[in-house]
């Protein structure tokens, strides 16, 4: 048959949801369609849920069954049974009962996708992500006034209003001399949070409809997509959503590769590298790059987590409490010692642990680290997800959940992340530079039998207050919360004693 390019034109459809396991997608797409006759088969976007990926979905008539990762020959008998007039649901993983015009995905009452929201996560997985059919679009009539409205706050650590009211950047952006132009940031060269990874595959023109409400806020003609060059199967896909768009949207943005590196994701990190300069590395603010920032000109720099989160605002204000201390919701990753990663939405009143429901963990829990290969180390996954929540106990916010199991080390978990800082750093600052070598050989030193734990603070508090780079700034961080955490673990290394049984040898 035909390969359907719209998911939302049928109420009784196959969808496949692929995404992270692309062999296995085109076995299960292949067999669907082959034995499809009159039902529409259809390619959706990643869930973020990889356990169940590729994704079977089979809707007729406001009810949808999921099967996760099943065998083609499975595809076959209940894709049979859907042309039969009956949505089969013996064997399903799932099963949900909605509305039938509904353009989200259904949550079930069971299974990981029962956990968490799914708003901006929504279309991921059930629409088609190239297919702009698939998409209301609201940057040609509406206006990004309702995410200044609501206090929309910057997502992830590639923007430039990390945890700051967009409408401040925004606001110094119109005001500033010069044109302005906006820029998403979705390069990251972590293979750790993959919100933005997850959006941009499954739901781009959300992104794209977000940038384009944003230029026409702050009146710029010019948009700009920085992605990952390593990334080519994300690169092409973009491209094809991008063409297909073009017709439509107000502002059409320009793809740009950037370096597989660590710290060109940094917002002003990535100017340097859309500028073509030879040495990537943070530039020293002030001035903001909302006053002088790609070429000079006045630059709003968001990832595409929070461009989704301006695309929803305006779409449904409503959706958003603007009570909140911070509005909307959180994209987090979980990661770490499982068998399989997920990403889930959570609202500003749940809690992190929730998060744990979407994976199962290889062994007893023992730690997690919240915020990213630089975030902080904790036992408690009870905290909100808010950046006002996750600030206050010392975590981070880049959406990022990894969680250890009982054979990590503390000692050697943090040593490494604070060796990880000390190589990837720009070298621009000396807390940078120089803080990071001292912060990693302190560590080692403790396998010698030395402790330091005032002297680390000290350091650690040095490199927060006085470091140009969000990388110097933010490597103490693992190391200080661990010691919080497990300052018992520390000094058992000091008398050569590893009490998970995993360190043998030095950083």
């Amino acid at each position: 048959m035909t390969q359907e390019r719209s998911a939302l034109a049928h109420t009784t459809v196959v969808r496949v949801a692929t995404g992270g396991r692309p062999t296995s997608g085109d076995r299960v797409l292949t067999a669907a369609r082959d034995t499809a006759d009159s039902v529409p088969v259809v390619r959706t976007g990643p869930t973020g849920l990889t356990a169940m990926t590729p994704l079977l979905l089979l809707t007729s008539d406001g009810r949808t069954a999921f099967y996760g990762d099943p065998a083609p020959s499975t595809v076959r008998e209940v894709v049979e049974e859907l042309e039969k007039g009956a949505v089969p649901t013996a064997e399903a993983d799932a099963v949900a009962e909605h509305d039938p015009g509904t353009a989200s995905l259904p949550k079930p009452e069971r299974g990981p996708l029962a956990v968490g929201r799914r708003d901006v996560l929504g279309p991921c997985g059930w629409v088609a992500p190239l297919s702009p059919a698939d998409w209301s679009f609201v940057s040609t009539e509406r206006t990004a006034d309702a995410a200044t409205e609501v206090g929309l706050l910057g997502r992830g650590r590639g923007d430039a209003a990390t945890d700051d009211p967009v409408a401040d950047v925004w606001d110094t952006t119109r005001a500033a001399d010069g044109d302005p132009v906006v820029v998403c940031n979705a390069n990251d060269a972590s293979d750790r949070p993959a919100a933005d990874g997850t959006l941009l595959s499954g739901a781009p023109m959300a992104v794209l409809d977000g940038i384009a409400a944003v230029a026409e806020y702050v009146n710029a003609a010019d948009a700009v997509i920085y992605v990952n060059e390593a990334e080519t199967e994300l690169h092409q896909g973009l491209r094809e959503a991008i063409d297909a768009a073009a017709d439509t949207l107000p502002v059409v943005p320009q793809l740009v590769a950037g370096p597989d590196e660590f710290r060109a994701s940094e917002p002003t990190a990535a100017l340097e590298a859309l500028e073509g300069a030879d040495r990537v590395e943070p530039r020293l603010q002030p001035p903001s790059p909302a006053k002088r920032g790609l070429y000079g000109r006045p630059t709003v720099i968001h990832t595409p987590r929070t461009f989704a989160h301006v695309q929803r605002a305006i779409d449904d204000p409503g959706s958003i409490d603007a009570d909140a201390t911070d509005p909307g919701t959180r994209i987090v990753t979980v990661a770490g010692d499982v068998a399989d990663p997920a990403t889930v939405e959570l609202g500003p009143s749940g809690s992190l642990a929730t998060a744990r429901e979407t994976v199962e963990l290889d062994g007893p829990f023992k730690m997690a680290c919240v915020g990213g290969v630089l975030g902080g180390i904790t036992r408690s996954l009870d905290i909100a997800p808010t950046a006002q929540s996750l600030r206050a106990a010392n975590l981070g916010t880049d959406g990022v959940v990894e969680l250890f199991d009982s054979d990590r080390c503390a000692v050697e978990t943090v040593g490494q992340r604070a060796r990880f800082a000390s190589q990837e750093n720009s070298g621009r600052c000396v807390p940078g530079r120089e803080g990071t070598k001292q912060l990693t050989e302190l560590l080692r030193d403790v396998y010698d039998g030395s402790f330091e734990s005032d002297k680390i603070r000290e350091l650690g508090r040095v490199m927060r207050e006085s470091s140009n780079c969000q990388i110097g700034a933010h490597a103490p961080r693992p190391v200080t919360t661990a010691i919080d955490e497990f300052e018992p673990e520390f000094r058992a290394h000091t008398n050569g004693r590893c009490p998970s049984g995993t360190c043998t040898e030095k950083l």
